[in-house]
């Protein structure tokens, strides 16, 4: 059976929801579209929008320390530069191309959080920098495009005796028929996908993140203790680099080289 793209999701905001896409451009070196492009960072981060540097994720307000961001949903709007944030009982609507809204959306995250005014989250952007957490590795890992393979994670849910999300992991493209965990083999080998080449460089350690249940906004489940004892590894997924831009879309099949 053909190895096939099964999903292609883009995480505008770092630690926030994704996104899903029918198709995506991607170019050579660049990474995955408007992925990681904005961050809330914590107060005192050291980010200088001037001059973007990279930044561990500790920086920033993500799943790993806030948990309950898990039931925030989010929608960004490129062309009109609007971010909608809907939670269990609030949502707002901010134009974060102005100051003014880019500061409400800080605030509304705040009150969402429970934080106190010394704590009040920083909107930044600092493009082409992107707030990937593999951003301070090197500027190619920055713009690295996170993949998938979803038999790795059915085989895994087999191992635990649980049924573990995929979108636990926020993978821009999910694989389906990738025999399980083959990808974390195959670092150096190319991923054709029509004109698109996408080079394997890295597997992905998971962090605590990944304990979140997207559902519940609860940590319940201790995935990379789970992979470390089922695996010797808390690897699941790999990150790739773009070496030829083109078009990806649902459905396209993969071939390896």
């Amino acid at each position: 059976m053909a190895i096939t793209v099964d999903t292609l999701t883009q995480f505008p905001i770092k630690g926030l929801s994704g996104q899903l896409l029918d198709s995506v451009n991607l170019e050579a070196g660049v990474g995955f579209p408007c992925d990681r492009q904005f961050g809330f960072a914590r107060p005192n981060s050291g980010f200088d929008p001037s001059n973007p540097q990279p930044l561990p994720k500790t920086k920033f307000y993500m799943l790993a320390r806030d948990a309950s961001l898990a039931l925030l949903d989010t929608e960004f709007d490129e062309g009109t530069g609007c971010l909608l944030m809907r939670g269990p009982a609030s949502s707002g609507r901010f134009d974060i191309t102005t100051t003014v809204g880019r500061a409400e959306a800080s605030e509304f995250l705040k009150t969402y959080l429970g934080l106190p005014d010394a704590e009040t989250p920083q909107f930044f952007e600092g493009a082409p920098h992107r707030f990937t957490d593999v951003s301070v590795v090197s500027k190619e890992m920055m713009n690295a495009v996170s993949i998938i393979n979803l038999d790795s994670v059915k085989a895994f849910s087999t191992a635990i005796e649980e049924d573990v999300d995929p979108r636990r992991f926020r993978g821009n493209i999910h694989l389906s028929n990738l025999p399980a965990f083959a990808e974390l083999e195959m670092i150096g080998q190319t991923l054709s996908v029509g004109d698109v080449h996408l080079k394997l460089v890295k597997r992905t350690q998971r962090c605590p993140a990944t304990e979140v249940d997207l559902k519940t906004g609860k940590r319940n489940m201790k995935i990379p203790r789970l992979l470390r004892e089922n695996y010797t590894h808390m690897d699941m997924g790999v990150y790739a680099q773009v070496i030829q831009g083109g078009v990806i879309n649902l459905g396209d099949a993969v071939e390896i080289r």
